[in-house]
């Protein structure tokens, strides 16, 4: 089976949720699905932009006023306090510091860290329909538009955990074969390595691409593998759902059908309609689907990302 065991992806991540005292109170928002679990995976990369732009410890907190869309971000007790600029000043700069990260988990509802619904105020003081984004991370991330970025509070959802973390995995993979250089030939075989994953999360998109692909030509790789990739994990992005797996798990278990006797058949068939019920967890079938491609290998599936999108110890696919 192919292993997601590639040197410890780099995620960037804000300090406070590692543990960090760098609140506007002097405190914290430690993570332990982070600061615990995820460690011994991913070297994660602390960065507090309030702090990095030289607001003390603890401060006066800012808050996003005006229009939601480019809001301010300005102190909540001296109006005059306004770090717009310095955040996202230095969004842009670490943009370009961190061009090795695989990822970003970012604080939620933080006005400089937020990726979605903000509060932002009206110059009175009152809330806003909507909500918008962080300073920071806005600019941060429009120089990294296929970056996967989280919040810290959504992780706590099994499918967006899993699929955020399949997603620095892809992200990591595509950087090792761009740092090997883009061929023709390494672009298909990445391609073809994703095709199962891509079905279960994007049905649509894995046509498109495989097309993309199969179209390619004379077309230079360092201009088609961008847009390739960004598709790529435009599609990833869309969670996978029971029904989605249960077609690919199906596809799996076709290659089987030569190989194992009709009482294994009816299990695996019992195991995937359970699955799709929602009855067992989506490790199950897949267990035993890989139990059976152990004895009988297949040089295609063993390739397959989607049997092992992350390392196996993670167990993300036991609560999905």
């Amino acid at each position: 089976m192919p292993s997601a065991a590639i040197a410890k992806p780099r995620i960037a991540i804000s300090a406070c949720l590692m543990g960090a005292e760098v609140r506007f109170n002097g405190g914290h928002k430690q993570s332990q699905l982070c600061s615990r679990t995820l460690v011994d995976y991913f070297e994660f990369v602390p960065v507090c932009p309030e702090v990095a732009i030289g607001l003390g410890i603890p401060r006066e907190p800012i808050r996003l006023v005006g229009n939601p869309g480019h809001p301010e971000a300005l102190g909540t007790v001296n109006r005059d306090l306004n770090v717009t600029r310095p955040l996202a000043d230095y969004g842009q700069q670490m943009a370009g510091e961190l061009d090795d990260i695989c990822g970003y988990i970012f604080m939620q509802k933080s006005p400089s860290c937020g990726l979605e619904r903000v509060k932002v105020y009206d110059h009175n003081g009152v809330t806003q329909d909507g909500g918008g984004r962080g300073i920071y991370a806005q600019a941060f991330c429009a120089h990294h538009p296929d970056l996967p970025v989280e919040e810290d509070g959504r992780l706590n959802d099994p499918v967006l955990r899993e699929n955020f973390l399949t997603r620095v995995f892809a992200y990591a993979a595509w950087q090792s074969l761009r740092r090997q250089g883009l061929t023709r030939r390494g672009l298909i075989e990445f391609h073809s390595r994703y095709k199962y994953l891509l079905m279960a999360h994007n049905p649509v998109q894995y046509k498109v691409l495989g097309s993309l692909l199969g179209n390619m030509g004379r077309t230079d790789p360092d201009e088609l593998g961008p847009r390739y990739f960004s598709a790529l994990m435009a599609a990833l992005k869309k969670c996978a759902t029971r029904r989605t797996h249960t077609n690919v798990l199906q596809h799996l278990s076709g290659y089987l059908k030569r190989a194992i006797d009709a009482e294994d058949k009816q299990e695996v068939q019992h195991l995937i309609g359970q699955y799709r019920l929602g009855i067992v967890p989506l490790v199950v079938p897949l267990t035993l689907l890989k139990h059976h491609l152990r004895q009988h290998p297949d040089p295609y599936l063993a390739q397959q990302v989607y049997l092992q999108p992350h390392p196996e110890n993670l167990s993300l696919r036991n609560a999905i």
